[in-house]
């Protein structure tokens, strides 16, 4: 897979993650979360003309995959509720700010962006921690079922979304995205939807959307 040229792989704290450190301040922290069987490599494509202002950090799940990959709990494919994902947003949140402190990037906000089960990722660790979160991504993705008592509060009143969804998505279909905006803007989000005829990935014309929603 192809890999920006100024990203760096490292290790953290028992994490392995591929890194984009900020060239211009004040710097701006990017997760980038993957999906199902993806890796630390997988997000870079969404990201790939990004400011320079963005300091961009895209870590390895924790549990392998077969025949390979890695994924955010353990066992199959299904789609996992927010139960299930919940110990690795906790997780994550730890990691942002262990690394913060290191490198020392202001994380008390930040910006987030996953695809596929990584969006499931975003969006539970947006309900789960809204003050974290400044701006969010959610590609290919769905809200996990057990996240409806969040939404009655209005967790993300005023928080800006990007939803990304193909129409031709056979593993998480449309009418999923669409329930999940519905959700989102229910828990008081502001989102922004792309929608377009393509499977279980982000059209050209929804990723330059994103792209204009980060900047």
């Amino acid at each position: 897979m192809h890999v920006q040229s100024d990203t760096g792989l490292t290790t953290f704290r028992g994490w392995t993650l591929r890194v984009r450190p900020a060239t211009e301040a004040p710097a701006r922290l990017l997760l980038l979360i993957h999906g199902w069987t993806g890796d630390e490599n997988s997000m870079w494509v969404f990201v790939r003309g990004f400011a320079a202002a963005f300091w961009i950090i895209a870590p390895r799940a924790p549990y392998e995959t077969k025949p390979d990959g890695y994924s955010w709990r353990p066992g199959a494919h299904a789609r996992p509720t927010l139960d299930e994902l919940h110990p690795a947003v906790e997780s994550l949140l730890e990691l942002v700010d262990a690394y913060a402190e290191v490198n020392y990037l202001d994380a008390a906000e930040f910006d987030v962006m996953g695809f596929s089960q990584g969006a499931a990722m975003v969006n539970c660790m947006a309900l789960l921690h809204p003050e974290r979160v400044r701006r969010a991504g959610v590609l290919a993705g769905f809200v996990p079922d057990g996240a409806e008592e969040y939404a009655r509060s209005l967790p993300l009143k005023g928080k800006p979304f990007f939803v990304a969804h193909g129409t031709l998505d056979e593993l998480v279909s449309v009418e999923i995205a669409r329930r999940s905006v519905n959700f989102l803007e229910r828990a008081g989000a502001n989102v922004q939807y792309c929608e377009d005829e393509v499977g279980h990935k982000v059209s050209a014309s929804c990723l330059r959307a994103l792209q204009a929603f980060f900047s």
